[in-house]
């Protein structure tokens, strides 16, 4: 006896073998197709717009004045790249690369410094158990809200009774602390560091400081390095700080040196080269850091997705 068969124009399912039918096949496969093109697009169109000052950056340093007034800044022609080097290098006894070590000096060692004292605190807030820690950490997070630019005032004002104005120290020492690379190095701590190897070495004798230095510190190691990237970068790209703190061109920056530079710009127009040429060589700090650093950060965005 033959099995009935349920007949219908939108029939899904075959009766007796439970197959699907190719028509439904057939109207889901577009709808993927439509969903992958409409991503792919869409991260075609960012792509280009992320890199398209990049490329604007890299052709219009090989102009001269001329060139770049012209409008023909994403043509190579009339590459004069190696004059505009020169004259970066010699403008006002070499200041540009002076500003350029300044720069290095904000960035690198507060960074450095920066991501130790967050490890340092994220690790106290995870492993201890202490009076008001949690209310603490709330303080900690509140100042994740409060803008940068609203503290330059207040810390200029201090910085002022303490006699730190117009130095390095009224750069480096605000940018020593950060709230969120502290909430961040406390995710890490959590994730990264086990128990049982710290009483471990508790019972190996090892006091506190040693058992972070030896095994908290190595063990959280791609969280100290995201949270170096992240306030190198923030450093690097820092303006409103050192624009309030510094008068002495030779403490500049590079943001606020090139900030300088650039409003001499429609008096002087020959201060254009310098200005590109300047924000060209300025990228390439951030570039290698993030290269080179990118095996520690990669995996410690990948653990902590996962986790």
């Amino acid at each position: 006896m033959t099995s009935p068969t349920v007949a219908g124009p939108n029939t899904a399912v075959r009766a007796g073998d439970g197959s699907p039918s190719r028509t439904g096949t057939a109207r889901r496969t577009p709808s993927r197709w439509l969903s992958r093109t409409a991503v792919n697009g869409t991260l075609l169109l960012s792509v280009l717009y992320t890199l398209f000052p990049l490329v604007w950056l890299v052709t219009a340093a090989t102009k001269d004045s001329g060139g770049l007034l012209s409008g023909e800044a994403f043509s190579f022609k009339g590459f004069d790249l190696g004059h505009n080097l020169s004259q970066l290098a010699a403008y006002n006894d070499g200041v540009y690369f002076r500003w350029y070590l300044n720069s290095l000096l904000y960035a690198g060692g507060g960074a450095a410094v920066c991501a130790l004292v967050s490890v340092a605190a994220g690790y106290a807030f995870d492993k201890y158990a202490f009076r008001g820690k949690e209310k603490l950490f709330g303080v900690v997070l509140l100042g994740v809200l409060v803008p940068t630019t609203a503290l330059a005032l207040p810390m200029y004002l201090l910085a002022g009774k303490v006699g730190l104005v117009n130095t390095y120290w009224s750069v480096l020492i605000p940018v020593l602390v950060n709230p969120f690379g502290v909430y961040l190095s406390r995710v890490f701590s959590a994730s990264y560091i086990p128990d049982e190897a710290l009483e471990a070495a508790r019972i190996d004798g090892a006091g506190e400081l040693r058992t972070f230095w030896s095994i908290g510190l190595r063990m959280v190691m791609p969280g100290f390095v995201t949270v170096f990237l992240f306030q190198f970068t923030a450093i690097w790209n820092n303006f409103f700080l050192p624009l309030v703190m510094l008068s002495d061109q030779k403490l500049f920056p590079l943001s606020l040196g090139l900030y300088a530079w650039n409003s001499n710009t429609h008096a002087e127009p020959s201060y254009y080269p310098l200005v590109v040429t300047g924000s060209l060589l300025a990228v390439v700090p951030l570039v290698v850091a993030f290269v080179s650093l990118q095996r520690h950060w990669k995996a410690g965005l990948a653990a902590g997705s996962l986790k």
